[in-house]
């Protein structure tokens, strides 16, 4: 025992003990850390209960030792301290989890932050030293207390009934210390080595916390500006005013500093203050007097504060009666010059007259300014005024707004109002210079940290709701527009090809035979523009359609579902809807609902783009050269018909580069970051009909019509695969290669293919995809997967891969796609004088996110140059 008190000095009063002090209450907090939650209560509330038991004693105390505030209230402020505080935070967890979400794998755990260094002013000796001890002690903080000089007796005395309780209780002893005499170097020293500073008092001091280079809860100035409106009830508004204004002498910050009162109702205010015992200051020499007391040299006079109004008039030399509420001094500037501007702490209050609502708010936005910036602001107003309640928020800058409430009561919180935190040190925000803006209460006193489980992100197969296929289904799918849905009006959009070789007419044939109107839009380009699009959709808006029905290749559906959306929603703005997403369920811009006032029919007339079961679309505005590529469930179809009798004429080369294209969509879909085992399935057949069929239809054309419909049913089966799975960096690439030098979107892909395929099978790659189901490389595996269900063979997933490539390239030759993009005319030069720009943008490609190894440009721009040379 010896040993250890001279370890732990008995007496705070220099550099040396205070250091000592702090080291063994560090010690202290160590142990404490580990305590539970219900040994933490248990000490909690003890604390608190001892505190209570003391209120009168540490305010008489308090009160005898400062020569500032009355007895009375001052038991009032300890006794809120010790209640209050303890019933906010009783069931408040502060140890170990405090939270908990089991599904989404998310623990916040609560640590104290460790030693806590206060600084108490004389204004509220005992209230404050009992109110930070208590939150320390639930946040298992140390607090080492640096009390006001001229208060330390009565600060020290109520630590020290908090702490014996709190070691009675369980507490590691020290938890609770002190400087026994504080001076200017000491209190310093606690800040700057302390983890945290809770700062209560003047501006000179709060500013010191903060520049100790330690984190600080100081609190601002308070200079609480009141508006009384002409539908106050002013009987309230004055008493709660008095009520407010002579707690302890006017120590609260939070207390009325001014009060500006509206000029219809001012002589009866002005009445009732002077009825309720309050003194008005004569014009002239009174005032004078006064003013000069409060205030010397621009400072609060150091004498002033706790004091009553009696004898502050004493002070200044003004004779008024003993029973003296408040001194009023009615006075017209709000400028920082004027002395009754200022805070005051003591029962003196500056009133003001305003003519309109409007005026009153701009006097104490500027009483505010003038050294209240982020306290609080005081109204009173009839209930009913919410439209002056909500201006009065708006104009001030303060943190806590009171409205029909005695602002010293109000704005400690949970007394005149329920769920502002009851506290004794008032954030301010950065209005007044603070890091809270808030009441400070346990949880500014923990450090939480969160534990996050991985969790993977919900998936989704979306498909449209019907999907169509065989041959020859096309009428008999059509047929529901009329039997079961009912529909009046169909509004056709395709191309002009299509609608002079007679590829509309069966569709109008069903049409007529069921009694639904209809009209044909077929001025679709290849490359579908924006302005043709608008084109469409004007004769649409004329036609007024239930049913659009798109026919065609992917030009045509793409559109037919730009037209949807413009019909549907006008508002609608492309540049919004193309932005990139790296989730679409988290996209900054929500796509509007579609299909409220038309069904969206897809029928493919080319073994290609998938488009008529997938959510994307391109268009191209011609005049200014951008393209517009859309990706939304919205622009899902609602049927897709996938009939090869459209199919059946396709030429030559449409069906080499719409063939390629499915055998793209496939692979990336199957090695995409985002495949599951829904839409894996559907990419693996897509990949082997692909083989089987794709070389006789090139070939035979419309006299193998098996393999014209496996290739129809390949590329709907690759489009609902990477409708949910997204592509990848073939495409990326593909598209602005197609973009830059004109070549069909199918060859560009053809071309890259083999060479991408290369890059993303690297085992370690310099950066693999980011999407919380990939959790490793693993695009090696994934395409020898593809190559054995293909009939490929091989000892190794690197053997196989050899022998996929082979096929692969054995199936470009025998479709025609030559060996690299120099063989399809592409000038070298203007090649290499656009690579750079193909890179960015294609980097930038809304593809590029699901790819299995995430590319680094310099290594596209490396893929797109062996591709070109065909090395």
């Amino acid at each position: 025992m010896a040993e250890k008190e001279t370890l732990i000095p008995e007496i705070v009063d220099s550099v040396e003990t205070l250091e000592a002090k702090m080291k063994a209450m560090r010690e202290a907090q160590k142990v404490f850390a580990t305590f539970t939650q219900e040994q933490v209560d248990k000490i909690f509330y003890e604390a608190a209960m001892a505190a209570n038991k003391q209120r009168i004693p540490l305010a008489k105390m308090a009160v005898e030792e400062t020569k500032r505030g009355i007895v009375e209230d001052k038991i009032i402020k300890n006794h809120y301290a010790a209640e209050y505080i303890y019933n906010a935070y009783k069931s408040t967890k502060t140890c170990g989890v405090i939270e908990e979400d089991p599904a989404y794998g998310i623990k916040k755990v609560a640590d104290p932050i460790g030693l806590v260094a206060a600084v108490i002013p004389t204004t509220n000796p005992t209230s404050t030293a009992i109110f930070k001890t208590l939150i320390c002690l639930k946040t298992r903080n140390a607090i080492i207390i640096s009390p006001h000089p001229s208060a330390k007796a009565c600060t020290i005395e109520a630590a020290k009934v908090v702490l014996e309780a709190a070691v009675k209780a369980g507490a590691p002893e020290g938890i609770i210390g002190w400087i026994d005499v504080p001076s200017l170097e000491l209190t310093n020293m606690v800040m700057k080595s302390a983890d945290i500073i809770l700062a209560t008092g003047g501006p000179g001091m709060v500013k010191a916390a903060y520049s100790s280079g330690k984190p600080a809860l100081g609190v601002g100035a308070g200079n609480t500006p009141v508006i009384i409106d002409d539908t106050a009830d002013v009987k309230n508004a004055v008493n709660s005013i008095i009520h407010s204004k002579t707690f302890d002498n006017g120590m609260i910050c939070a207390s009325e500093q001014s009060v500006t009162v509206l000029d219809s109702v001012y002589e009866e205010v002005k009445k009732e203050f002077a009825y309720r015992g309050c003194y008005f200051l004569k014009p002239g020499e009174e005032l004078d007097k006064v003013r000069k007391t409060i205030i010397i040299n621009g400072a609060l006079n150091s004498k002033i504060p706790g004091k009553s109004a009696y004898e502050i008039a004493q002070l200044a030399g003004v004779e008024v009666p003993e029973s003296t509420k408040i001194l009023i001094g009615e006075v017209e500037s709000v400028d920082i010059s004027e002395e009754f501007a200022h805070e005051k702490l003591s029962p003196v209050l500056g009133m003001y007259r305003a003519k309109t609502f409007d005026e009153a708010l701009e006097k104490a936005a500027q009483l505010v300014a003038d050294g209240g910036y982020g306290h609080t602001a005081s109204l009173y107003v009839h209930p009913s005024q919410t439209e002056k309640i909500a201006k009065h928020a708006a104009a001030m800058k303060t943190c806590r707004i009171l409205v029909n409430t005695p602002s010293s009561h109000g704005g400690i919180g949970d007394l005149y109002n329920f769920k502002l935190a009851p506290s004794l040190t008032l954030g301010c925000g950065s209005w007044g210079g603070n890091s809270v803006s808030e009441n400070v209460g346990v949880k500014h006193l923990i450090n939480v940290k969160t534990v996050a489980e991985r969790r993977e992100n919900m998936l989704w197969f979306r498909v449209p709701e019907k999907v169509y296929f065989k041959k020859g289904c096309m009428p008999v799918a059509l047929d529901e527009l009329g039997t079961i849905m009912h529909k009046k009006k169909a509004f056709i959009v395709t191309d002009s090809f299509l609608y002079k070789n007679g590829y509309v007419k069966p569709i109008e044939a069903k049409l007529d035979e069921m009694g639904i109107q209809h009209t044909c839009f077929y001025e679709v380009a290849p490359d579908p523009t924006l302005q043709c699009a608008r084109l469409g959709t004007d004769q649409m808006r004329a036609f007024e359609p239930d049913t659009i029905i798109a026919l065609g290749g992917g030009s045509a559906m793409d559109a037919a579902k730009i037209m949807w959306v413009m019909y549907e929603h006008p508002e609608a703005n492309f540049e919004d809807m193309a932005m990139d997403f790296m989730d679409i369920r988290k996209r900054v811009y929500t796509f509007p609902e579609m299909g409220q006032k038309a069904y969206f029919v897809a029928i493919p007339t080319s073994s290609g783009t998938g488009s008529e079961v997938t959510p994307f679309a391109i268009i191209t505005d011609a005049d200014t050269g951008v393209k517009w590529p859309l990706a939304d469930y919205q622009l899902l179809p609602n049927m897709a018909i996938v009939d090869v009798d459209n199919m059946m004429s396709q030429p030559k080369g449409l069906t080499s580069a719409s063939g390629i294209d499915v055998m793209t969509h496939a692979i990336e879909a199957y090695v995409s970051i985002m495949a599951s085992d829904y839409t894996n399935g559907l990419a693996l057949q897509a990949v082997k009909t692909v083989f089987d069929y794709l070389p006789s239809a090139y070939e035979n054309g419309a006299n193998d019509p098996i393999a014209r419909e496996k290739m129809a049913n390949a590329s709907c089966l690759a489009g609902m695969a990477f409708a949910n799975a997204f592509l990848g960096l073939n495409h990326s690439m593909a598209h602005k290669l197609g973009a830059f030098h004109h070549l069909p979107h199918g060859v560009a892909n053809a071309v890259l293919l083999t060479e991408v395929i290369r890059y993303n099978a690297v085992e370690v790659p310099t950066k693999m995809g980011t999407f919380s189901q990939y959790q490793y490389p693993q695009a090696l595996k994934r395409y020898a997967e593809l190559g054995r269900y293909a009939g490929c063979q091989g000892n190794t997933d690197e053997e196989v891969l050899e022998s996929f490539i082979a096929k692969l390239e054995d199936l470009k030759e025998k479709i025609g796609i030559k060996k690299s993009i120099q063989e399809y005319g592409i000038d070298e030069e203007y090649f290499l004088d656009t690579l750079d720009d193909m890179v960015e943008q294609a980097f930038n490609d809304q593809c590029t996110g699901a790819n299995p190894r995430y590319p680094l440009m310099k290594e596209m721009k490396e893929i797109y140059l062996k591709c070109y040379y065909g090395k």
